[in-house]
């Protein structure tokens, strides 16, 4: 199904070769679109959980907005402690693979924990806690194997791909979460165990496909803890991760913005589901585009734009939530207008930050690198959840958006004058 083949290291330690004939340069190397294949096969199993964990927990369960809240901290925040564990495992050992097949297999067990926990707020968290356990460990190594197989002018274009195809999993899950909701009349354990079976496919096809990257014989360079946090001693990347995690503190949760749109327009359980195909159908259009995009005209610019879409998406979906009930044709602009917003913004952003990012950092480190800049990010989000939700819970859901939508203004004013308006290109290999 997918010719395993990745781009023979260079002498500064693997990054495809510069001489390779200009037709790879073209093409996205064969790792880059197995692990693609992982990515969407994952993500159908993932986004038909959380394309129902909002109306399950709140709405079923019967959480308040604050749990929900910390909640959603738990499932992006606890990622934050695990991250740069799999990087440093991953950097050391030299088995990306490994490290990132684990982290897949654990979150494809969590699966059947979630109707095992029942309502129990403790053992729900703990689940997800350990789903995110999962996504911690496989995520920088993942990657990571992305930037090594691919030459550092073509990331943007690399990752555009890897996202797009990821986000046609994301596009499939709600679809499928609607499907199993239908065909068992709302039973939501169903949900969970297709979930799981979906998630055990992925594993396999990264077993069976994915190729790790093997460094050219030499002398160990040190690839501890305390070497990753010494890469923040250098300028260019150190500027990325404070304006990354500056504007991650300030990014509220997609499930929080589906259900202020529920919540404004009285939108039906069954159908809930469905509002992240919206965003997964933008995103999927505009990855690839807006990759290029950015290998061009410089990949913060392009990631600046992405966070001004989703400003202008919270102040799309807060407006319903203080007047009167909208008709039918305000309902569906709002929504639509809403739902492709957040998807241009993941394009935008999502890969686009990874691939800059990249070539700021050695490959001896390249995994742990990565790590740490979305520990900042993934635990930025933790903060964000639980700060949205306790706004909700004081002042309503319109307001909350719109406070947190004033605070992402002023984070992008700095993160422009931090970040500089060109990707540089030329790579770190020491």
């Amino acid at each position: 199904m997918y010719i395993a083949a990745t781009r023979r290291a260079d002498q500064a330690g693997g990054i495809a070769s510069a001489k390779a004939p200009r037709r790879f340069a073209r093409n996205v190397p064969a790792n880059v679109l197995a692990l693609g294949a992982v990515s969407l096969v994952t993500d159908i199993s993932s986004e038909m959980v959380t394309a129902v964990l909002p109306t399950y927990f709140v709405l079923t369960l019967g959480l308040s907005p604050l749990q929900y809240g910390l909640l959603d901290g738990t499932y992006f925040g606890v990622t934050a402690f695990v991250r740069l564990l799999g990087g440093q495992v991953a950097d050391r050992t030299r088995r990306r693979k490994l490290v990132a097949g684990t982290g897949y297999g654990l979150s494809a067990v969590c699966k059947l924990g979630l109707p095992l926990a029942g309502s129990s707020v403790t053992g729900l968290g703990l689940v997800l806690a350990a789903d995110r356990t999962g996504k911690g460990l496989r995520t920088a190594p993942r990657d990571a194997l992305i930037t090594l197989s691919t030459p550092a002018p073509d990331l943007g274009r690399a990752f555009g791909v890897h996202r797009a195809m990821d986000t046609i999993g994301a596009f499939l899950g709600p679809l499928a979460a609607f499907a199993v909701l239908w065909a068992t009349h709302d039973a939501y354990d169903a949900v969970f165990v297709v979930s799981f079976c979906v998630a055990v496919f992925a594993v396999l096809l990264m077993a069976l496909y994915v190729r790790d990257h093997h460094e050219p014989a030499g002398p160990r360079r040190e690839s501890s803890l305390r070497a990753a946090f010494a890469l923040l001693r250098l300028r260019p990347f150190r500027r990325t991760c404070v304006a990354a995690t500056m504007l991650g503190l300030l990014t509220v949760g997609d499930t929080f913005v589906y259900l202020v749109l529920q919540h404004g327009f009285d939108i039906p359980l069954r159908y809930f589901p469905l509002l992240p195909l919206g965003t997964a159908g933008a995103y999927l259009l505009l990855a690839v585009p807006l990759g290029r995009l950015a290998d061009r005209v410089g990949r913060f610019r392009v990631f600046l734009g992405g966070h001004l879409a989703l400003l202008a998406a919270y102040a799309v979906a807060a407006a319903p939530n203080g007047g009167r009930a909208p008709g039918p044709l305000l309902m569906w602009t709002v929504l639509l207008g809403v739902l492709v917003l957040q998807g241009l913004f993941y394009a935008a952003t999502d890969g686009v930050l990874m691939a800059a990012a990249g070539p700021l950092l050695p490959v001896h480190l390249r995994t742990s690198g990565l790590a740490l800049l979305q520990t900042g990010q993934a635990g930025a989000r933790l903060f964000s959840s639980v700060l949205f939700g306790a706004a909700w819970t004081l002042w309503g859901s319109g307001p909350a958006l719109l406070v947190m939508g004033a605070g992402l203004t002023g984070a992008l004013v700095v993160a422009r004058r931090l970040l500089p308006s060109r990707s540089p290109l030329p790579e770190v290999t020491g």
